[in-house]
């Protein structure tokens, strides 16, 4: 699973990026624009359901549970100071898919038992595209979740996130994590699309949205 995060960069708009994830084949997009007003969100998100619905690609918006349904998006991610998952589950309900940011065992736990769908686990290093980051986990952190995960019998898709490189992919995937998010390595990249093709031959089983919800 490769998860696309939406950035912006001095040559790529939101849209921009978004268009050459799906193009260059990624299934799964997530759009993140912090700091932008609902008015801002919803014509950029108008624009990017469209795209994702071309490419037969899930939907995902970052934090704006009541952004949700009038979207038509099909789920959203939540970060640790956003709403709670289990509100947004009481919400939303059972059909939309609902991910959890987390960088520690007992985040994941937490998250596990208020039905998240997957889990955005970070960051793996310093990341510029974020602010406020979390303790760096590292591969050595990885293991170390990904054995307490598998102890304690969670089964739910754990991506890992945060200032990943094309490098970084095969010893991350090792560790037991079952995707990878990324956005600056492939916005920085000189051929974004080739990039992305790099990325996904090695990993190119992209699940579907349904594979995600009937993860649990």
């Amino acid at each position: 699973m490769i998860q696309f995060i939406s950035h912006f960069t001095e040559r790529y708009s939101y849209l921009d990026g978004i268009r050459l994830a799906l193009d260059g084949g990624i299934r799964w997009v997530q759009l993140r624009m912090k700091g932008a007003t609902d008015a801002e969100f919803l014509r950029t998100g108008e624009e990017a359901r469209k795209l994702c619905d071309r490419y037969d690609a899930t939907f995902i918006i970052d934090d704006r549970v009541e952004l949700v349904r009038e979207l038509g998006a099909d789920g959203v991610h939540l970060g640790k100071k956003d709403m709670p998952i289990a509100e947004a589950r009481r919400i939303l309900g059972d059909d939309v898919i609902i991910g959890g940011t987390a960088n520690t065992f007992e985040d994941i736990e937490m998250h596990y038992r208020a039905s998240a769908n997957y889990i955005g686990c970070g960051p793996f290093r310093f990341t510029t595209t974020k602010e406020g980051l979390s303790p760096i986990i590292g591969l050595e952190g990885y293991r170390n979740i990904m054995q307490r995960v598998r102890e304690a019998g969670f089964d739910i898709p754990v991506v890992a996130i945060g200032g990943i490189t094309s490098d970084d992919i095969p010893a991350i995937m090792q560790t037991g994590i079952a995707g990878i998010a990324l956005s600056g390595a492939i916005l920085r990249a000189d051929n974004p699309k080739e990039m992305i093709k790099k990325i996904l031959a090695p990993n190119d089983s992209q699940p579907s949205m349904g594979r995600v919800l009937n993860g649990k």
